[in-house]
């Protein structure tokens, strides 16, 4: 139970996630949207920091912190921009998000076995063909 729920937790928040940015009324700037979808995140995160805790003190756990982080929060910028963009121009809910994240998973493969030194099975790769030919007919 405990290797399925991350993505469980996963599935669930992006069922959220698609419907809200589905929901955000075409007549609300964007980034002023994203900008209360942040203030709302970074309390929640901060809660939770909380109630976790540290393990050392806030500014050696800070002093960790890398690129990652600020490239992370870029990237969830522009993913969110690109969903409710796209929902604006008439995407549907139901495809919008089928699309995007085959074309992602298409485009992870390389990337896990050239820089992550991950394996891709025949099961796996014979997976992958039949998701590019999902995305073959889904946009027919």
């Amino acid at each position: 139970m405990t290797f399925y729920l991350p993505v469980f937790l996963i599935v669930a928040a992006n069922v959220f996630y698609n419907i809200c940015a589905k929901s955000i009324p075409e007549t609300v700037n964007p980034f002023l949207s994203l900008l209360v979808t942040y203030l709302v995140s970074a309390l929640v995160t901060l809660i939770l920091l909380f109630v976790t805790g540290l393990d050392e003190n806030f500014t050696d756990a800070l002093e960790k912190i890398n690129w990652s982080s600020v490239i992370l929060g870029i990237s969830v910028v522009a993913l969110e921009f690109g969903y409710i963009t796209a929902y604006r121009v008439g995407w549907n809910v139901s495809i919008c998000s089928v699309v995007a994240n085959i074309a992602l998973a298409v485009l992870l493969v390389p990337i896990g076995i050239l820089f992550y030194k991950e394996v891709i099975t025949m099961s796996q790769l014979i997976g992958i063909i039949l998701c590019m030919a999902g995305l073959f007919f889904i946009n027919q």
